[in-house]
């Protein structure tokens, strides 16, 4: 079991980092005025599971494999970033039926979450993290560190899916206002659409050193 102070630490530093704006939270945002409430709530519980299953990998060894080989690490950076272009060139090309139809239908709720649980896994950058921070807050001699990991990033989990999930209310809030008009809603839809092409564009040329 982590200790107190370190599991409070630990709580304190990962909300620090979530509440910094980065690529999760433009993602998340994006998805939120491309495809409203309910499909950014799902987007953000995809997303922070995927995370999730990041710091699982890391607590099994395996995030190593991505830390230690730079190819494996560009190859998952370049199509993570890739993906990204993709969801905003579908949030551009369907702008138009989004605005008719603002409410997900059941299909393309699952296709809302598990697009956002891929998002998650293929950042490569939170592996990174994981594997650089989660092990400064373990107890050695308190035993079982894959256990210890594992409560780390099911805390990780739970602060990012409560703080990106407000930030997904907030940004449907806006959306709801915009949807009053058809034409609106088209140009939110494209303005969301236009910031994860810019994330993904982003991700892609900042670098694969690691």
């Amino acid at each position: 079991m982590v200790p107190l102070p370190n599991l409070i630490a630990f709580s304190v530093a990962a909300t620090v980092l979530i509440l910094i704006p980065g690529p999760s939270l433009l993602f998340v945002i994006g998805r939120a005025l491309s495809l409203g409430r309910i499909g950014g709530l799902l987007s953000v519980a995809g997303n922070s599971l995927g995370v999730f299953a990041q710091a699982v990998a890391v607590a099994l060894g395996l995030g190593a494999l991505i830390e230690a080989s730079t190819i494996v690490f560009t190859i998952v950076k370049f199509g993570g970033a890739a993906f990204l272009i993709y969801l905003g060139i579908q949030a551009i090309r369907h702008r138009a039926q989004r605005a008719a139809s603002p409410t997900l239908a059941p299909r393309s709720r699952f296709r809302a979450f598990a697009e956002g649980l891929l998002v998650g896994v293929s950042n490569p950058k939170t592996v990174v993290f994981f594997i650089a921070i989660l092990p400064q807050f373990i107890s050695v001699p308190a035993g079982n560190a894959p256990a210890q990991l594992l409560l780390l990033g099911a805390v990780f989990f739970v602060i990012s899916l409560v703080s990106d999930g407000i930030w997904a209310l907030v940004a449907s809030a806006a959306r709801a206002w915009f949807a009053r008009s058809p034409r609106r809603i088209e140009r939110l839809s494209a303005t969301g659409g236009v910031a994860m092409i810019g994330l993904g564009g982003f991700l892609a040329i900042s670098g694969v050193k690691h």
